[in-house]
């Protein structure tokens, strides 16, 4: 999803890139460096000579996360003399499928939902990979990855970034002064939001707005509940239809979210009541954290974006997150994650170029240098992952033991996971009754 930020925190990304684009290979343009021929350019002579070409990408990411994209890309846009044109969009979702049914779709894009890649691939719109991305994508990510993109029995795009999203925000400094715990099962996070919420304090803090994309992170609530309650082979025949999208392990599952998200005496720290949920954007909904105005926030590993300048993300800092808890001990300790896979609707050779780089682990590596993000892919090194909690995802993803499962919404048919059952999350926040909002959404599966 995309990010927003301060014109602060723009400003100091903007210096940032000046500092990275002074330390790589040169400092061209859209023209090769004249460094190219360097050592710190070897890696990219694989690539071939790209000098002039331009590739246009467009993808949900936005602002500071949208700058450190360019920065992430610089060095091998400078050792081989591409340009890479990326444009950021709060409509992605909406505006990809217009742009591309107007015949103006940009060579590459970074699709978050597997269903909406699928959605291409049937309309005949995405290419596949060429055979060099293919063999680099195989050797570094895991079957798991690659099945997400891989139709008819044609791989469609690798992974970029990734994300666990089974976390809980905290203050550990507001915790260790309050005497509270992080919890380890669902039972003891219901005893501490009633404890917290006892002492005079909003336990929790949500925000589900995200322009066209409103309701998502209502979705990642009931997703990490149905994993966690009715275990991961259940939730594969959900996101598949293989049982009803009211089935009612579902059923329990979204009520069992709404003891926290439709509680009044737990939500929402800084906003208001429940309904405030629905228009409070998700980049803010947890930064009353900081303020003391609540003490808890379900969201993912990339969340740690969004807090305010300055804030100290550690397990001693301002703020930290600990595993979503487990609810059933029999369904063992299940993560739920997503993440972008890049998708191309033409074949040009510069085209497939990109796609094997951003592939490849020496891309992992240039962009989790520059901080605050994630990746599945096996030749990352931690060394290069500076956030506490992005090592914390990142080791959770290299592990072969992890049983993850991507985001339920963007694997099902986009009319579905990112049409209706967002917009169902909505109004089951605004008011709307857990059979009547699941009914709805099951109508809807075609």
């Amino acid at each position: 999803m995309a990010f927003a930020r301060s014109r602060q925190a723009l400003a100091i990304a903007g210096v940032l890139g000046l500092a990275l684009g002074a330390a790589a290979c040169g400092t061209g343009n859209d023209k090769k460096s004249s460094d190219a021929g360097s050592a710190e350019c070897a890696a990219y002579e694989k690539y071939g000579d790209l000098d002039g070409k331009k590739v246009t990408a467009y993808s949900s990411i936005r602002d500071i996360e949208a700058d450190r994209l360019a920065q992430s890309w610089k060095q091998f846009e400078d050792c081989t003399g591409i340009e890479i044109d990326h444009e950021g969009s709060g409509e992605f979702e909406a505006q990809l499928p217009v742009r591309v049914q107007g015949g103006n779709a940009p060579d590459i894009a970074f699709i978050p939902q597997p269903g909406l890649i699928k959605r291409f691939v049937d309309g005949g719109n995405l290419k596949p990979v060429s055979a060099a991305t293919k063999t680099e994508a195989e050797a570094n990510y895991s079957p798991d990855w690659l099945k997400y993109t891989t139709i008819n029995g044609q791989f469609y795009g690798a992974p970029l970034g990734s994300n666990v999203k089974s976390f809980v925000w905290y203050s550990p400094k507001t915790f260790k002064e309050k005497g509270w715990t992080p919890p380890t099962t669902w039972d003891e996070l219901i005893k501490l939001s009633d404890t917290i919420a006892a002492s005079g304090t909003k336990p929790w803090c949500a925000g589900i707005e995200s322009g066209d994309a409103t309701g998502w992170p209502a979705t990642d609530w009931i997703e990490d509940v149905l994993l966690r309650t009715a275990g991961p082979e259940a939730y594969d025949k959900w996101t598949t239809h293989g049982i009803p999208f009211n089935d009612p392990q579902v059923v329990d599952a979204l009520n069992r979210a709404g003891t926290i998200l439709k509680n009044d005496k737990y939500v929402n720290g800084g906003f208001g009541g429940v309904k405030s949920i629905a228009t409070t954007s998700f980049q803010e909904a947890g930064v009353p954290i900081t303020t003391g105005k609540c003490a808890l926030h379900r969201q993912a590993s990339f969340y740690a974006n969004q807090w305010p300048e300055g804030t100290k993300v550690a397990e001693d800092g301002d703020v930290f997150a600990f595993y979503f808890p487990s609810i059933d001990p029999a369904k063992g300790k299940p993560v739920l994650g997503g993440g972008e896979f890049v998708a191309a609707f033409t074949d040009r050779p510069e085209v497939q170029a990109v796609q094997t780089y951003l592939a490849s682990g020496e891309y992992a590596n240039s962009r989790a240098k520059i901080g605050d993000w994630v990746s599945a892919n096996k030749k990352l090194d931690l060394a290069n992952v500076p956030n506490p909690v992005d090592k914390l995802s990142v080791g959770i993803l290299q592990d072969p033991k992890t049983v993850f499962r991507f985001d339920g919404s963007d694997l099902m048919p986009a009319a579905v996971g990112n049409g209706t059952f967002w917009k169902g999350m909505v109004d089951w926040i605004n008011g709307k009754d857990t059979n009547t909002v699941l009914n709805g959404i099951e109508s809807t599966w075609k």
